[in-house]
């Protein structure tokens, strides 16, 4: 449910539909859509009608990547994967399979469920649009200008990564975190699809018994109906895999998204360090001119300079000249002054905005996953009580034992 300043609605994305259309090359291509249904639940909001519209994953991708600039202190929900990625290998990597469509178009509704529930995110406007409206020219307008914005965002973040010489230990601190949580759910994922891959052949390996025990069944007159049995349990016991896997796939998807997260994550931590760097660059500036104002007002430099060299050679400025100066100097130091005081309340300002963002994902976090893990492990021994009492019961003590009875 999205409860904002617009209204509260109801979110699902209720279908996915294969379409054939031509790509911004005029090239034919096959594409995904994503029904998304909104329907308002506040009772102040009656005379409003259910919408519904079509949405492509690369729109979901236009609209995450807005929120990333707009909101760079929020720990911004990742989108599902475009393309399967670890995966046991029975389950097609193909993103237009629709068992992989499935899963992504419930993804797809979690990002949005994710939006929606979150404090800042779910009042904005471009949001509101995307789930409203059809037409989303002011939607793409945003993003071609935004893009440039995040593209440059990006390269100075990078560099500010490198340079900046007073970084925040909270922020280092979670960045190093990010990483590790990144290199854990890998390991954790990959583990999970070998044995997902060992456990598929045990399974289907006893497709094999179920065909040598409907063979053996047809040359058997009194024991033959307990063999047919005996078969027809193992056929289930192989098939079965197939369900169990999927179903674990919901948990392994559910491990992925914040595998996805540690990306969010660390584009806060850059953000932070562009934004130190920026705040440290207007600094040295400042303590510049302030040495410049000193060196002005006593006659002395104090380090090498191309001003020394230039006095040097053609001697000192002369007294109406270096009040000039001063003059410009001051109204610089005054602008530079101002422009520290403007980033330190920046840089406050995101700390602390971040700082609370960040203690709610550490809470989603923990409250997910822990749910995820139980909820895997309660699967598995619901599996291993359910074969062991049909399979081990039935098949093995009626079938094996109709044929051990028949032998005395």
């Amino acid at each position: 449910m999205l409860a904002n300043n617009f209204f509260s609605m109801e979110i699902s994305v209720a279908e996915a539909e294969k379409r054939t259309g031509k790509n911004t090359v005029n090239m034919q291509e096959i594409y995904t859509v994503y029904l998304i249904e909104t329907r308002p639940v506040d009772a102040l909001t009656e005379g409003i009608t259910p919408d519904s519209l079509w949405r492509r994953y690369s729109e979901f991708e236009l609209l995450r990547n807005y929120l990333l600039v707009t909101y760079p202190f929020v720990v911004v929900a990742p989108l599902p994967e475009k393309r399967a990625e670890i995966v046991w290998h029975k389950l097609s990597a193909d993103n237009m399979d629709p068992d992989f469509v499935e899963r992504r178009r419930v993804g797809l509704e979690n990002f949005l469920h994710r939006v929606a529930s979150h404090p800042v995110l779910c009042n904005d406007n471009i949001f509101y649009i995307f789930l409203t409206e059809v037409t989303t020219s002011e939607l793409t307008n945003h993003l071609i200008c935004l893009f440039f914005i995040q593209a440059d965002s990006r390269l100075k973040a990078v560099n500010a990564a490198f340079r900046v010489k007073n970084p925040d230990g909270r922020f280092t601190e979670l960045k190093h975190y990010s990483d590790e949580l990144q290199t854990v759910l890998s390991q954790l994922l990959r583990v999970r699809a070998r044995v997902a891959d060992r456990l598929y052949g045990v399974y289907k390996v006893h497709g094999n018994y179920g065909r040598v025990f409907s063979e053996w069944s047809a040359i058997e007159k009194e024991m033959g109906d307990g063999l047919q049995s005996a078969g027809h349990h193992m056929d289930a016991y192989a098939a079965s895999v197939d369900d169990i896997l999927e179903e674990e796939e919901h948990y392994a998807d559910q491990l992925k998204e914040y595998l996805f997260y540690t990306d969010a994550l660390r584009a806060v931590c850059r953000k932070h360090e562009l934004t130190q760097f920026e705040l440290e660059m207007v600094a040295l500036d400042l303590a510049c001119k302030k040495q410049q104002k000193e060196e002005l007002v006593t006659g002395t430099v104090r380090t090498f300079s191309l001003k020394g060299m230039t006095s040097k050679l053609f001697g000192q400025e002369t007294a109406e000249q270096r009040e000039a100066k001063l003059q410009v100097l001051e109204q610089q130091l005054k602008e530079g002054e101002e422009a520290v005081k403007e980033k330190n309340t920046e840089t406050d300002e995101f700390v602390k905005t971040a700082w609370v963002d960040i203690e709610r994902f550490k809470d989603q976090k923990d409250r997910d996953l822990k749910e995820a893990l139980i909820s895997y492990a309660v699967m598995q021994i619901s599996m291993c009580k359910k074969w062991f009492n049909l399979f081990g019961c039935f098949c093995i003590f009626k079938g094996l034992s109709v044929l051990c009875h028949s032998r005395l």
